[in-house]
C-alpha cells in the first residue's frame, strides 16, 4: 500500500502545499478540515478540528506518519495561543498514542527560541515540550518567515513595495523559506525516521547569515518591479499601528501588540548548527526566483 500521511492544517497556506506535493508524489493523505472539501483521489477528508478527539482518532488511525501543521499565529490573548498551539499539539499526540502511530513531524517556529518575547513564541515552545515528552518518534521543524503564492501573512509587504515605500522593523536579520521547499522537507522527513529522529531543525533558503531587513525589502521591491525606499520603523510606532489595526480590523488584525515584540527582535536567522543534514534536504528555490513567482501569482489572483 502507498505511504499514508495524516495532516492537520491541510487547508491552510503551508498545509495545502504539502497536500499538493504529497498527492503528486503518489502518497495517500488523511486531511483534517473544518469545512466541506471537494473529493480527490487518494485523499480522505476528515471533518473536525483539534478540539475533537474523535476526529483526531479517525485522522491518524491508519496513517504511517503524522505531519502536524495546524496552529494559530494570531489570538486575542495567551489562552488563545495555548489552545491553538500547545493544547492542540497535545491532542494530536494523545490521538497518536491511542492508535499506536509513532512517527510525528511537528511544525513549530523560530519564535519558540524566544518564549519570553511573545505569547505566540511561548505557546510554540510549550508545544515543542509536549512533543519532546511524548515518547513518539518525533522531529521538530522550525521554519523562519514562509512566503509563497497563496500566503496572506506577507502580502502587505508586497503591497507596500508596490507603493515604493516599505515600513520595516528596526535593524535586524531574518531567514526566509519558500513554501514548496518547506513542504518537500516535511514530506521527506515523514518518510524517514532514522537520521532525523528526536532532532529540532531550523531551516532557510540557503542565504548565509540570513537577510538584512533592508536587503530583503529591496528584494521584494525588485520582484514587484519597483525601486523601494525602506524605513526602519521604531517599536513604539509599530505599537501604535498595532493598536490601530486592532481597532479597525478587530480579530482580523494582522499587526498585533504581541507581534510587535516578535517583529522587533534582531535575530530571526536559522542557526547553522541546527540545519537539516544535506543528505536529507537542501533548499531548491532561490529567494529571487521565489519572490518573482509569488508576485506573478498574487497578480493573477488580483491581490497585488
Amino acid at each position: 500500500m502507498p505511504f499514508r500521511i495524516a495532516m492537520t492544517g491541510a487547508t491552510g497556506f503551508v498545509g495545502a502545499q504539502v497536500l499538493e506535493q504529497a498527492l503528486a508524489d503518489g502518497l495517500r493523505v488523511n486531511g483534517l478540515t473544518r469545512s466541506a472539501q471537494p473529493p480527490r483521489a487518494r485523499l480522505k477528508w476528515v471533518p473536525g478540528s483539534l478540539e475533537e478527539a474523535a476526529a483526531l482518532d479517525t485522522l491518524v488511525r491508519d496513517a504511517d506518519a503524522v505531519i502536524h501543521i495546524a496552529g494559530v499565529v494570531n489570538a486575542p490573548d495567551r489562552d488563545g495561543f495555548e489552545a491553538g498551539n500547545a493544547r492542540g499539539t497535545m491532542a494530536v499526540v494523545d490521538a497518536m498514542r491511542r492508535r499506536g502511530i509513532r512517527r510525528l513531524i511537528h511544525v513549530s517556529s523560530l519564535a519558540a527560541r524566544e518564549p519570553g518575547l511573545s505569547d505566540y513564541g511561548w505557546s510554540k515552545e510549550l508545544a515543542e515540550r509536549h512533543v519532546k515528552a511524548s515518547g513518539l518518534d518525533w522531529t521538530i521543524v522550525r521554519p523562519p518567515a514562509i512566503y509563497g503564492p497563496n500566503d496572506r501573512e506577507m502580502l502587505e509587504l508586497f503591497r507596500m513595495a508596490k507603493r515604493g515605500i516599505m515600513m520595516l522593523p528596526p535593524g535586524g536579520r531574518l531567514s526566509v523559506i519558500h513554501v514548496s521547499d518547506l513542504a518537500r522537507l516535511l514530506l521527506g522527513l515523514a518518510q524517514e525516521r532514522d537520521v532525523s529522529l528526536a532532532h529540532v531543525y531550523e531551516i532557510d533558503d540557503g542565504t548565509p547569515n540570513g537577510w538584512d531587513h533592508k536587503d530583503f525589502g529591496a528584494a521584494i521591491g525588485k520582484a514587484v518591479g519597483r525601486s523601494v525606499k525602506t524605513l526602519a520603523t521604531p517599536a513604539w510606532l509599530l505599537g501604535v499601528a498595532a493598536r490601530t489595526d486592532r481597532m479597525i480590523r478587530g480579530k482580523n488584525a494582522k499587526l498585533t501588540p504581541d507581534r510587535v515584540d516578535y517583529f522587533c527582535h534582531p535575530d530571526w536567522v536559522a542557526a547553522t548548527a541546527s540545519h537539516v543534514p544535506k543528505q536529507l534536504w537542501m533548499p531548491q528555490v532561490t529567494t529571487a526566483e521565489g519572490l518573482k513567482a509569488t508576485v506573478e501569482a498574487y497578480r493573477v489572483k488580483g491581490w497585488l
